[in-house]
């Protein structure tokens, strides 16, 4: 699953960067064992040649890339003398001459590599380079998400006693204590799983995988109820986007902060906490956040 994923985001950003540029050919991979890629994408070609093909650091204009972490180009790649040779064949056979290789990497580690080539031995100037870049950064952000996510599930599943498929299991409510002397590994404290729950519901918004978003909202929605008290309001109610912005109120953010979190406008944020405020009988935001989480909106 998460392979497919990232695999669908690789290949956007090349289509992207393909409609920018007007490069005849985009390819690239991600590195799944941290040492060698693999070119899993491509867009334009007209072989299989290079489809497959594992780069390895320091080798090629690709593997010079992963060794640097940097950008890389060639005018003519049959006759660079400033990268070895060893996939002349494939790129010979694919007809490229003129190739950049930009690295795609998160939290300092290259997690793979996006190139773009001619069939012709020209320079490639400015605007292919700085979109070559882009749809890298774009790949890069998707993966942080991914990462951040995942980081935040595993987190927020061990405060409710979740295991690896995050099946709901007893876990801590509201002021359980922290460990029990029994050698176990104490669970998260209520408040650490209310900021997970604050992240999550802000990150949920960015997911374009819906599949994905869908496990991240449900999470929510576990953290959410996991508090809920005897007297929940019948029929009370947030929208999606209400509940993202109560969640960043919750964690202590001003409209200001919340607003650039969530990515709205200042003024954007007031009206939806006006209207949580107007369903939950609230005249403050803190009273709209206790009364939220006394109804098992919040954690």
């Amino acid at each position: 699953m998460p392979e497919r994923i990232e695999s669908a985001e690789l290949r956007a950003a090349l289509l992207r960067m393909r409609r920018t540029t007007g490069l005849a050919v985009v390819f690239g991979g991600l590195l799944h064992d941290g040492r060698r890629l693999r070119i899993a994408e491509l867009n334009g070609a007209l072989t299989p040649a290079l489809r497959g093909l594992a780069i390895t650091a320091g080798s090629g204009l690709g593997g010079k890339c992963l060794a640097l972490s940097r950008p890389c180009a060639v005018v003519d790649y049959p006759s660079a003398r400033h990268i070895t040779h060893e996939y002349d064949g494939p790129v010979s056979a694919e007809g490229l001459r003129s190739v950049i290789a930009v690295p795609v990497v998160v939290r300092r580690k290259v997690r793979g590599v996006l190139y773009g080539a001619l069939r012709d031995a020209l320079p490639l100037g400015d605007r292919v380079f700085d979109a070559a870049v882009s749809a890298a950064r774009d790949v890069e952000q998707a993966l942080a998400v991914r990462d951040e996510v995942r980081d935040l599930l595993t987190g927020a599943g061990s405060g409710l006693g979740v295991g690896p498929g995050l099946g709901v299991g007893p876990g801590p409510g509201p002021g359980a204590a922290s460990g029990s002397g029994s050698g176990e590994v104490p669970s998260p404290s209520w408040e650490e799983v209310r900021q997970a729950h604050g992240e999550l519901r802000e990150l949920a918004p960015r997911i374009t995988d819906p599949e994905l978003r869908a496990r991240l909202l449900a999470v929510c929605g576990r953290l959410e109820t996991a508090s809920a008290g005897p007297e929940r309001p019948p029929g009370v109610s947030l929208t999606p986007r209400e509940l993202d912005v109560l969640a960043a109120v919750a964690s202590g953010a001003t409209n200001a902060a919340a607003a650039q979190r969530l990515r709205l406008r200042p003024e954007t944020v007031k009206g939806y906490l006006r209207s949580v405020m107007r369903k939950l009988g609230a005249h403050t935001r803190l009273e709209a956040v206790v009364a939220a989480r006394r109804a098992g909106l919040l954690p």
